[in-house]
């Protein structure tokens, strides 16, 4: 399956109290490259595939695979994927790979090393492998705060992580919390031009000549955000514009998500059903208050006349 740089980016940046990259099993991150290549520089966390004396590429603890919940590989361009992202989901079958006791692949010199690497990877994973589209080179060009030169991560260096905020539309719109908004490099790697804060607290905007947009509403059940939401599509929609805009609250969880969604059902004409399923996958922990659950089921009303989605369901 392709996983395009943004959806990397995502994965990386997850947090519940802390770095989900903490976590062992979450995310395997396989460089499909050279030594020179890798060592110059590779994304964040990432392992490179080794070869043995006989020439064969070694699986990095082929055990482990089993239990990884995301499996990424790239190389240095992964161009000729040979089908499209929709096509891949057509091919899907729901099955689970048969498993395989070797650790050992050998490769085809006609194939593109991160292409086949996924396949074969496949056979220790029960989920689908996910190759980046574009491979190195696009993600460092989207995302160069993320390269790095270490090899080996340790467990407090990845404590220390902090994640960025997350992206809603690329390059565009960004969700995150009020620690993520305060930070200077945050904001200057993002190229954030607008803030709109949902939290109780002013932010500083580093950027010279941006706008802030600050609607002070606690995350309670009573709080009051329905009335905003014209307010703020219409500022986001303006700022888009001109740069990135980031959308935050104090944990980046609630407020934030409730306000990021009511721009995508106004501006992007979702319904909240699937405003919701959208913003799961760029934040896998969003979870709005139920009183800004029914605001929005309002605001999906106002915008269709009629609702759309059946909040009462435990998705919800």
């Amino acid at each position: 399956m392709v996983c395009e740089p943004r959806h990397l980016y995502n994965i990386i940046n997850q947090y519940r109290w802390r770095s989900r990259l903490t976590e062992p099993n979450y995310l395997c991150l396989l460089d499909a490259r050279s030594r020179p290549e890798f060592d110059a520089s590779h994304i964040i966390t990432a392992q490179r595939i080794e070869r043995s004396p006989e020439g064969e590429y070694l699986i990095p603890n082929p055990e482990e695979l089993d239990y990884v919940r995301y499996c990424v590989v790239y190389d240095h361009d992964t161009g000729a994927l040979g089908c499209s992202d929709n096509q891949e989901k057509e091919k899907e079958t729901g099955t689970e790979p048969a498993l395989t006791n070797s650790s050992l692949v050998s490769l085809d010199d006609e194939e593109e090393d991160a292409l086949h690497h996924a396949r074969n990877l496949q056979h220790f994973t029960r989920r689908p492998v996910l190759l980046l589209k574009g491979g190195y080179r696009r993600f460092s060009a989207c995302y160069h705060f993320l390269k790095s030169q270490t090899t080996l991560w340790m467990p407090q260096e990845l404590d220390t992580f902090q994640p960025y905020p997350v992206e809603i539309l690329p390059e565009k719109l960004y969700m995150g919390n009020f620690k993520q908004a305060s930070d200077k490099k945050i904001q200057g790697d993002l190229k954030i031009k607008a803030l709109v804060n949902v939290c109780e607290q002013p932010v500083t905007l580093f950027a010279e000549g941006g706008k802030s947009l600050h609607v002070s509403v606690p995350d309670s059940f009573e709080a009051d955000l329905f009335s905003s939401f014209p307010t703020i599509c219409h500022f986001i929609d303006a700022q888009l514009d001109v740069g990135a805009v980031l959308v935050f609250s104090s944990l980046g969880l609630s407020r934030c998500s409730t306000v990021t969604m009511a721009y995508l059902m106004h501006s992007c004409r979702f319904s909240l059903q699937r405003a919701w399923k959208y913003l799961r996958k760029c934040q896998m922990n969003i979870r709005p208050n139920s009183g800004f659950v029914e605001q929005l089921s309002a605001w999906e009303t106002q915008i269709y006349g009629a609702p759309a989605t059946d909040i009462s369901g435990p998705n919800y």
